[in-house]
């Protein structure tokens, strides 16, 4: 699955008109395509120098804050939608941003790679560690602190109180309702916070 699919559905996901935060935004393709097609403004949040460069130069709002001192920046509700795509693998402090997305944002939109989908789950059998479209990285090099399921994300969210609009997985570019868990590469889940 490539990084357009991904944008493709992320962009469908995201209310016309809509204050977007975009956490661990990368070089700013993602929101520039929610800028031009979906008519969004909004910020990206990225580390990275030469991802904030980029942006600066796709004309992206783009903030450097390292997103291990959370989302204190921005009051509660600030934004319609706050996304966390491929983001959520590399914070050691998964679980507190997770609540600051849905603190900060009316929706948080959360993309990962499925490690329970079934090619993983065969490599695993095998004793090796998979190296994917989506986790393309060896066990050694790898820059994801950690990996989860579409079944451990549901579970987390149900533990810290966050109701899930919609989830749903990706696989080649089509959407996957169907046993998502082991049929995706990708987990996609449309959050807010309860009540």
């Amino acid at each position: 699955m490539s990084d357009t699919d991904i944008q493709r559905v992320i962009a469908d996901l995201v209310p016309e008109g809509s204050r977007v935060l975009d956490l661990g935004c990368g070089d700013g393709a993602l929101l520039e395509r929610l800028v031009r097609q979906r008519q969004c403004s909004g910020y990206g949040i990225e580390i990275a120098d030469a991802n904030v460069l980029a942006c600066v130069r796709r004309g992206v709002n783009v903030l450097q804050i390292n997103l291990r001192e959370g989302l204190t920046a921005f009051q509660d509700q600030s934004f319609d939608v706050v996304l966390q795509i491929d983001t959520l693998q590399h914070l050691r402090n998964a679980e507190v941003m997770l609540r600051e997305t849905a603190r900060v944002g009316r929706i948080g939109i959360i993309v990962f790679p499925n490690f329970a989908h079934w090619p993983n789950r065969v490599s695993v059998l095998r004793g090796r560690m998979p190296v994917t479209r989506r986790l393309p990285y060896q066990w050694y090099d790898t820059p994801n602190i950690r990996v989860g399921t579409y079944k451990d994300f549901e579970a987390l969210a149900r533990k810290n109180g966050l109701k899930i609009l919609d989830a749903f997985g990706l696989q080649a570019g089509q959407t996957v309702r169907w046993w998502p868990n082991a049929r995706a590469s990708t987990a996609v889940f449309k959050i807010a916070a309860a009540g």
